[in-house]
C-alpha cells in the first residue's frame, strides 16, 4: 500500500499570486518654505497697577464708580479723600506767611530797593485757593545779603514748607493713569482708609499682550519683531501684533519659552485681558526645503521612495516640526517620495504610483 500511495502523482500547485500595492507620491522639489509657528496663549495686560491711599481719611466718590468692572479714561478722577480739614490748614499757613511778607516789604523797600517792586508783585499775586507762584528770581540768586536777610525772616523755609503741603494736597484726588478698568475693588466711597492701604487694582485696556509658550526648539524659529497673526476661534476674529519679548529662560515643567506678543492698539479693542486666543507666526523662511506630512516619515528621520517601482528607505535631513508637517532636505531632487503612511510595508515591495 505504501508502494502504491507513492505512486500517486501530485496535485498541480497554484502559483502564487502577486499583488501590487498602489502609493501616493510626488517627486521631491525644493523650494523656500516659510518656517511659521503656531500655539495658543494668555492675554495680558501691560500695565497692572495697584491703587493706594496717599493719605489718610474718607473715600469721597470721584467721576467713576469705584466697582469692579468700571472702565475709566486716562485723567478721569477715581476718587477723592476726604481733604477739607487739609486744605483749611494749608490756608492758615499761607496767611501767616502773607503776613510775614507784609512785614518783610518796608524793610526790603529800605535796604533793597531795586528788588522791591518784584516782592510787591509777588505778594499781589498770592491766593489762598491758589499753589504759591515762584519766588522772585533774586531770592534764591546770586545777592548773598538778600538770600541772608530771607533766611532770618524764614521766608524761604516757609515758602518751601508751603509748597511741600501743596504737593501732599493733590494726593488726596486719585486719577486714572491710563485708559483702562478695575479688576478688584477692596473699598466702597465712605470707608476711611489710612496711608498706604490698598484701594484697587486696575489694568490698561490699550495695551495687550499675548503670552504664548512655544516649545523650545521651535522657539529658535521666532524673532523678536517679527509679525504675528493672533486669531479667536470663538468669536472667529484675527488681530494684528508683533514679538516684543522672547524669555531668557525655559519653564521647567513644560520645556517651554514665553514669547509675548504686542497687539496693536488699532485693534485691541475686542480682546479682552486674560482669554485665551490662538496665535500664528510668520518665522524666518528656510532656502531649499521641502514640506510633507509628519506620518509620511517614520524611526524619525526615514522615509520611503519608489527607485524602479520597488520602495526604498531613505534618510532625511529634519530642519523643523511644525503640529501636522515637517520640513526637510537631503534627498535628490525628482526623488519619488512616498507621502502618505505605510501599513506593514518592506523595502523591494513592487509598487505603482499613484497621484
Amino acid at each position: 500500500m505504501q508502494v502504491l500511495v507513492g505512486m500517486k502523482p501530485e496535485p498541480p500547485r497554484k502559483a502564487e499570486e502577486v499583488v501590487k500595492r498602489f502609493v501616493k507620491a510626488k517627486p521631491v522639489a525644493y523650494h523656500t518654505v516659510t518656517a511659521s509657528v503656531k500655539a495658543p496663549g494668555r492675554v495680558l495686560a501691560t500695565k497692572e497697577v495697584m491703587l493706594v491711599a496717599e493719605a489718610s481719611g474718607r473715600i469721597e466718590p470721584g467721576e467713576v464708580a469705584l466697582k469692579k468692572g468700571a472702565r475709566f479714561r486716562k485723567g478721569q478722577k477715581l476718587l477723592n479723600i476726604y481733604k477739607d480739614e487739609a486744605e483749611m490748614a494749608l490756608r492758615s499757613r499761607k496767611s501767616q506767611f502773607l503776613n510775614s511778607l507784609a512785614n518783610m516789604l518796608p524793610d526790603i523797600k529800605i535796604d533793597y530797593p531795586d528788588f522791591y517792586d518784584q516782592f510787591q508783585q509777588f505778594f499781589s499775586s498770592v491766593r489762598l485757593d491758589r499753589d504759591l507762584p515762584n519766588l522772585p528770581t533774586v531770592a534764591i540768586g546770586n545777592n548773598e545779603q538778600l538770600k541772608v536777610f530771607l533766611a532770618s525772616r524764614n521766608i524761604l523755609s516757609d515758602y518751601y514748607s508751603i509748597k511741600k503741603d501743596e504737593m501732599a494736597l493733590k494726593r488726596y484726588t486719585l486719577y486714572a493713569p491710563f485708559d483702562g478698568t478695575f479688576t478688584q475693588v477692596n473699598f466702597e466711597v465712605g470707608a476711611f482708609v489710612n496711608m498706604g492701604t490698598q484701594l484697587a487694582k486696575m489694568i490698561s485696556t490699550n495695551n495687550l499682550e499675548v503670552e504664548v509658550p512655544v516649545e523650545n526648539r521651535q522657539s529658535e524659529w521666532i524673532k523678536v519683531g517679527s509679525p504675528a497673526i493672533i486669531h479667536s476661534t470663538s468669536r472667529n476674529k484675527n488681530w494684528q501684533g508683533h514679538v516684543v519679548r522672547k524669555a531668557d529662560f525655559v519653564a521647567s515643567s513644560t520645556q517651554s519659552r514665553s514669547i509675548f506678543v504686542k497687539v496693536d492698539p488699532d485693534n485691541a479693542r475686542d480682546v479682552l485681558s486674560g482669554e485665551y486666543l490662538d496665535v500664528e507666526f510668520k518665522g524666518q523662511e528656510i532656502p531649499d526645503a521641502m514640506e510633507i506630512q509628519r506620518s509620511a516619515v517614520f524611526n524619525s528621520n526615514i522615509v520611503f521612495t519608489v527607485v524602479d517601482g520597488r520602495l526604498k528607505k531613505e534618510p532625511i535631513n529634519l530642519i523643523k516640526y511644525n503640529e501636522e508637517t515637517i520640513v526637510f532636505n537631503g534627498l535628490e531632487p525628482g526623488t519619488e517620495l512616498v507621502v502618505e503612511p505605510l501599513i506593514n510595508a518592506k523595502e523591494k515591495t513592487e509598487v505603482e504610483i499613484i497621484r
